[in-house]
Parts: structure tokens; C-alpha cells; sequence
């Protein structure tokens, strides 16, 4: 498999706090990867800065755009999600006001081709592409079983059903890599099962990378192939999940001791 994402030697300093060190990693075309640590340990700066929300400090993040690894350093968030990278957030971010539905739709805004001419006089062909995109939410929608609420607000589909919404939102962009913050936090048993059932859906019928903060062990060691593991803003260990639950650093990062 092609590398799709490499990370070389990340930093991210705030003031005289510094939060990511010397980080590297990188992520191959359609395998499911973990970053784990404890609280603290900088997982979400990391999916920040490769994300775009915010800038490195020093490093080199790159990204597979057709044949060549291109440079994301100083790009925006909306110039890195148009090259196909979609995130998901700790805390949930739908348009709660909106349906379900134009959720989705809004996540699609980046398929219409007509450009500015043809979407001021609504020629036929931009009514074409409005019917087909139509029909794509609707299809997603009834992929991931929401088409029966596609219709209801945002705001009132119970936490796990929002959550799962918010993963499909993420995948109507048609990215090469998916980016899940955290997406179990607050879920049951139940939800996390169906959580886990989802990710593993995407990852046959899509065949997107998925790069996964979590702090439910089972459901990383359930899912995930290979696993990084972040402490202190350093990178502590990569391998797989029978080695990464073998290793004594990692261990003493999460219990305090070695065994």
C-alpha cells in the first residue's frame, strides 16, 4: 500500500508551552490507524495541525494528491479538506437546526462543478447536478440506516444516532482520509458496539484510510492495525495492537508502572 499522509518531525508551541514534539508518523491508503495516550498527552493538537485548524510550529506534513506527496504546511482548513481529508470533533458539531438531510447536503457543496454563471441562471445542467448530489445524500443516508429520520432536526436524534450522522457527514465529502476525534466519548455499551460495527462498515464498503483518537482500549484494539502512542506530546510507541499492549513505556505512561 501507498503512504497517503507523512508527518515528519511535528512541533507546536504555544508561548513556552510546547505541545507536539518531534512527532512523526505516517498513514498508508486504506488501513484504520489509532492514536492513543492519556489525557494531556496532545492527540487532538495533532489532529489539529493536520487538519488545518492550526499551524506547525516546525515540521513537514504531506499528502498524497494523485501520484506525488504534496506539502500541507501553512494550507488553510478548507483547502486541506478540499484535497480529501474530513474530521469528525470531540464535541459533536452538526447543524443542529438543520435536517438531517441538509446536513449531509451541506458536507456535498464541494461536488457541484457548474460554477458561477450556471448556478445564478440555473441552467439545466446545474439542475442535474442538484438531482444527482439529491440522490447521493439520499443513498448515504440509507446506507448508514438514517434515511428514516433524514427528514427530522439534527438536534433531536438521540446522542448516538447524532454521532453516527456526524461520521456520515465527514464521509459525503469523498475523503481519502477520515479523521474521528474521539467518536465514542459519551456513548454507551450499546452505542459504542454500533460505533464499532460503523467503523468497520466504512473501512470495507469505502475503502478510506481512518486515522482514530480514542480512549476506549477495546474498541482500538478491536479495530484499529497498527496504533501510535502519544505522552507528553512525544511520541511513545507505533506497532500493532499485540504489541502496543505488550509494551512496558506504554504501560507505565497509562498505570504509572511497569506491570
Amino acid at each position: 500500500m501507498r503512504t497517503i499522509l507523512k508527518v515528519d518531525s511535528l512541533v507546536k508551541k504555544f508561548g513556552g508551552l510546547t505541545a507536539v514534539s518531534n512527532v512523526s508518523l505516517q498513514l498508508k491508503e486504506d488501513e484504520l490507524v489509532a492514536l492513543i495516550g492519556p489525557n494531556g498527552a496532545g492527540k487532538t493538537t495533532v489532529f489539529n495541525l493536520l487538519t488545518g485548524v492550526i499551524s506547525q510550529t516546525s515540521g513537514t506534513i504531506r499528502f498524497r494528491e494523485k501520484e506525488d506527496l504534496i506539502s500541507l504546511n501553512n494550507k488553510k482548513a478548507y483547502q486541506i479538506a478540499s484535497l480529501g481529508c474530513a474530521r469528525t470533533f470531540q464535541n459533536i458539531r452538526l447543524f443542529k437546526n438543520m435536517t438531517v438531510l441538509d446536513n449531509v447536503l451541506v458536507a456535498m457543496t464541494n461536488q457541484y462543478k457548474e460554477g458561477f454563471l450556471k448556478s445564478i441562471f440555473r441552467f439545466p445542467s446545474f439542475y442535474r447536478t442538484e438531482d444527482e448530489i439529491l440522490k447521493k445524500a439520499r443513498d448515504l443516508l440509507a446506507i448508514f440506516d438514517l434515511d428514516k429520520d433524514m427528514y427530522k432536526l439534527a438536534s433531536n436524534l438521540p446522542y448516538g444516532i447524532q454521532r453516527r450522522l456526524e461520521i456520515v457527514r465527514g464521509l459525503a465529502m469523498q475523503p481519502k482520509i477520515l479523521f474521528l476525534d474521539e467518536p465514542a466519548a459519551g456513548m454507551n455499551p450499546e452505542e459504542t458496539a454500533d460505533l464499532t460495527r460503523l467503523i468497520r462498515k466504512i473501512q470495507k464498503q469505502f475503502h478510506i484510510t481512518v486515522l482514530l483518537i480514542e480512549h476506549d482500549m477495546s474498541l482500538v484494539m478491536n479495530l484499529a492495525e497498527r496504533i501510535y502512542v502519544l505522552d507528553q506530546g512525544k511520541m511513545l510507541a507505533e506497532g500493532t495492537p499485540s504489541e502496543i499492549q505488550q509494551n512496558k513505556a506504554v504501560i507505565k505512561a497509562y498505570l504509572g508502572e511497569e506491570g
